[in-house]
């Protein structure tokens, strides 16, 4: 079997993983909601308002809108980060981010010249090698 002929392989085993199931399904709920969907929307504007404003000289810049426009970007950030299908695909996004740093982990010291059927990734902290790294946390 040929390198690329693996990954597809190992893309449709990760595709068949829970983490990825539940991932996707978690995406596919954000989606769809429809209030989150219009809060992020809501952000996104008021986001680019405060980077308008914040890319403008310190003397150009209105403090008082500026302000306004922070606190009214740490609301919507609450409400969007408290949404149930938000706080599922968080949850879901970090098992899948776990899974893809461990997959490329095993690569990377596959390719270091490691025996693929015992090499191990340490989850843990930095080594000081990122060829052995599962990816900063």
């Amino acid at each position: 079997m040929d390198a690329i002929k693996a990954a597809r392989e190992l893309g449709k085993a990760i595709q068949a993983d829970e983490r990825y199931i539940r991932y996707n399904e978690a995406r596919i709920a954000n989606d769809n909601d429809e209030e989150l969907q219009n809060l992020i929307g809501e952000f996104n504007l008021v986001r680019q308002k405060v980077a308008l404003e914040m890319s403008k000289s310190k003397e150009e810049q209105n403090k008082e809108k500026l302000d306004e426009n922070n606190k009214e970007m740490q609301r919507l950030y609450t409400l969007v980060m408290q949404n149930e299908h938000m706080a599922d695909f968080t949850m879901a996004k970090t098992d899948m981010d776990k899974l893809l740093n461990e997959v490329n982990g095993i690569i990377a010291l596959c390719c270091d010249g490691e025996d693929p059927d015992t090499c191990e990734v340490s989850m843990g902290g930095c080594t000081g090698s990122c060829s052995t790294c599962g990816g900063c946390h």
